[in-house]
């Protein structure tokens, strides 16, 4: 009697385990979290627009896991002097928030801080004349603060 209710138990127990194993298997990260975060966070445009689509469905992406929050432009103005800065700034914090928690932040920060100052080149690259010359001034001003401050 003892013996078939040990085995019974080691059976349930094992079953359990099984269970338990298959849905923490299901909740893990993908394994190629790292390769789409770092294709998320490059200098190109391509690289912008395929993390701003990401952002749109992010219900598509709730398995990696990754934390989409952001206080934009932090304490500086997100659209300065009518400039949309706003969405280049919440790709950098998206950076900087995904690549602390991987614990990776220090290896990747120039090239987050760089992408940064591509995406805002980009929005300036909208205008012409002196708008453009102010626009670029305000871009440069926002990468040197969060390269020395970020």
């Amino acid at each position: 009697m003892h013996r078939r209710l040990a085995t019974a138990l080691t059976a349930s127990s094992l079953a359990l385990a099984t269970v338990v194993g298959a849905a923490s298997a299901a909740t893990a990260a993908p394994a190629d979290k790292p390769q789409v975060l770092a294709s998320w966070t490059q200098t190109s445009a391509s690289s912008y627009n395929a993390w701003a689509a990401a952002r749109a469905d992010q219900g598509a992406w709730s398995a990696y896991g990754f934390d989409w929050s952001t206080d934009y432009c932090s304490t500086s103005p997100d659209n300065p002097l009518g400039f949309p800065f706003s969405t280049s700034c919440a790709r950098h914090d998206f950076g900087y928030r995904n690549y602390k928690a991987a614990g990776a932040f220090d290896a990747n920060k120039s090239r987050l801080d760089s992408a940064f100052y591509e995406d805002l080149k980009r929005v300036c690259a909208r205008y012409t004349g002196a708008t453009r010359t102010t626009c670029d001034g305000t871009a440069w001003t926002y990468y040197q603060a969060v390269r020395a401050f970020g």
